[in-house]
């Protein structure tokens, strides 16, 4: 089935809750960052997680939402069959270092593996070069291994991480925000 990729209407989509489900990492990119005399050293090495860990929307109180405000000039696009969203795709120009970011990339659960998250991010690159962006940037965290190997087969590359986004115990929790691109 040919399914069109549509924009979202803000001012129909705006606020809309996309239900990210839990999910469980066994494993995690694990962070070192090391000093030495002629720099540093930065090490991600696929790990197992002392113990599996759930992660739930709950536990951040921060539903991802399309159209937040502190994404100012987001658009969102989606598939959507009927009246039901059933996967979308929320892009941000960096207009100072005009880059496009990915804000959201969501895919109804139960829609999953049926290729519509790769053509949400292949709409998302394409629309990029349409704007003549530098790079495609996007945000994940380094126990979401699913998401990381799913990006990397897409051609996105490790181009930076945070050792402290979320708490002063990121390294530590094994959730390092990671940065991910892909030069256009």
């Amino acid at each position: 089935m040919q399914e069109d990729i549509v924009l979202l209407e803000k001012e129909r989509w705006k606020g809309h809750i996309l239900p990210m489900p839990d999910y469980t990492a066994a494993e995690h990119y694990a962070v070192s960052v090391q000093r030495t005399r002629e720099g540093f050293e930065v090490e991600l090495s696929l790990r197992p997680l002392p113990e599996p860990r759930v992660f739930t929307p709950a536990e951040y109180d921060w539903p991802d939402r399309l159209y937040a405000d502190h994404f100012e000039g987001a658009a969102a696009y989606g598939i959507v069959r009927g009246e039901e969203l059933v996967a979308a795709v929320e892009i941000c120009p960096e207009e100072w270092n005009n880059r496009l970011r990915v804000t959201e990339l969501w895919v109804k659960e139960g829609e999953r593996g049926r290729g519509l998250g790769k053509k949400l991010l292949a709409f998302a690159k394409e629309e990029g070069r349409r704007q003549k962006r530098r790079a495609l940037v996007l945000e994940t965290q380094s126990c979401n291994t699913r998401a990381i190997a799913f990006y990397l087969r897409e051609g996105l590359s490790l181009i930076g991480l945070d050792l402290c986004s979320y708490s002063n115990e990121d390294v530590s929790r094994g959730e390092v925000r990671l940065e991910l691109g892909l030069f256009l």
